[in-house]
């Protein structure tokens, strides 16, 4: 079973996901230059709006960071009295125990930026601090290396390999799997199983995406403008002229075409594949809904505020057949025109709608349980011109109305 959502999104002059040199990311399509938001950008939008919104229950939430050693380094003092440094060190150790190395006295970071279950470093804590005596004594082997070195014999360098394997052994067999176990796991986390992760040295801990998130595109042509500002010294005498501050800011508006696909089997599969797994498959495909129409992307909103909700949303629920992204229907750039549904956005939505009709055509529905949407003003005018163009599709009052119909469709009762 695939869920696919479909979002038109018109935002105003805004820079909301950056390239390196501070300019709006872009692309080209259809031989012309187009706004761009890259899907790593959207997905963290999304994340952030489990968090804003209360999507997720916080035991259900992930934490993507390479900072893991302070993190459990601050629960550990808090219930232990034990020094910074102590705790820091006892965190490392604990964590070479499982396989994962991290530095031990400069930055303290993980050798990854690791994906894991937010409860994951709760636990992990928990098992530092009933442990801490054990794990923040020194490592013999460091003991014995250090004697070597005074009586004048030289360290031969090791390989990752070893240095990892010798980590591991440095901690007890019961408290190492019990270690190993808890990176290991990502079952019952929503982000984790939506959104997947990769460590190249340890695939026995990847989880395969459920979701895949494309990038957004403009639907028509955009060009790049600048805005020059000037900043005045609040407290400059009043006979002295100019600023004090200049420059420029790049910036585009655009109506985006957003798109992404949930596989929901994979995202059963991922959250456990039991019983509980399709509880919470059903409330995380809510959740995603929500939190994908709703994240918009944080870059240079302090200077322009681009609060724009999408103004289309569509979903397909399809039991069968390979995921249709639909950014095919802008390979001719739309442009405005007089008359009805003469704007960038009612443009967009009727070529979106045309371009769907066209697919089902040729390749048929696969198996379609919903086809579903929500649009924006001009609203009546707008739905019928697209109810039109592809009879199946169901226009929906609303966000909650168009959630609890998909979800409805995937899962069968109410949503």
């Amino acid at each position: 079973m695939k869920l696919e959502l479909h979002i038109l999104q018109n935002f105003a002059p805004s820079n909301l996901n950056r390239d390196d040199t501070g300019s709006p990311k872009d692309c080209e399509l259809g031989g012309v230059r187009r706004a761009r938001i890259s899907s790593q950008c959207y997905k963290r939008a999304i994340r952030e709006a489990f968090e804003r919104h209360e999507l997720l229950d916080a035991s259900e939430r992930a934490t993507r960071t390479k900072r893991l050693v302070e993190a459990i380094a601050e629960r550990v003092i808090a219930t232990k009295k034990v020094d910074v440094e102590t705790a820091k060190r006892a965190v490392v150790r604990a964590l070479g125990g499982g396989g994962l190395k991290a530095d031990d006295g400069d930055t303290w970071k993980t050798q990854y930026l690791l994906f894991l279950p937010t409860r994951a470093i709760e636990r992990l804590a928990a098992l530092v601090a009933d442990n801490i005596e054990a794990l923040a004594q020194p490592p013999a082997e460091a003991a014995a290396e250090t004697q070597g070195d005074k009586a004048g014999k030289g360290k031969a360098a090791k390989s990752k390999k070893q240095e990892k394997a010798e980590a591991k052994d440095q901690v007890s067999g019961e408290l190492r799997q019990q270690i190993e176990a808890l990176l290991a796991d990502g079952s019952r986390t929503p982000e984790l199983g939506l959104f997947g992760r990769m460590i190249a040295d340890r695939p026995d801990w990847n989880v395969d995406a459920a979701c895949q998130v494309a990038h957004a595109i403009s639907t028509h042509r955009v060009s790049m403008e600048f805005d020059f500002y000037t900043a005045i010294d609040d407290l400059k005498r009043e006979d002295t002229s100019g600023s004090d501050m200049m420059g420029t800011v790049p910036f585009n508006s655009a109506c985006f075409y957003r798109y992404l696909v949930v596989d929901v089997d994979d995202l059963t599969r991922n959250l456990g594949g039991d019983d509980a797994a399709k509880t919470q498959a059903k409330r995380t495909l809510a959740a995603l809904l929500r939190a994908a129409v709703l994240a918009v992307p944080s870059g240079k909103q302090n200077s322009m505020a681009a609060h724009n909700p999408p103004s289309f949303i569509l979903t397909d629920v399809r039991e069968r057949g390979a995921p249709r992204s639909l950014a095919n229907a802008f390979v001719e750039p739309v442009r405005p025109r007089n008359g009805e549904h003469g704007d960038l956005v009612a443009q967009s939505v009727v070529k979106l709608g045309e371009h769907l009709a066209a697919l089902d055509g040729v390749y048929g529905t696969d198996g379609r349980k919903d086809l579903s949407f929500c649009v924006v003003d001009p609203g009546a005018t707008l739905a019928k011109a697209l109810r039109d163009r592809v009879p199946p599709a169901q226009h929906r009052a609303s966000l909650d109305a168009l959630i609890g119909a998909a979800v409805s469709a995937v899962f069968g009762g109410a949503a």
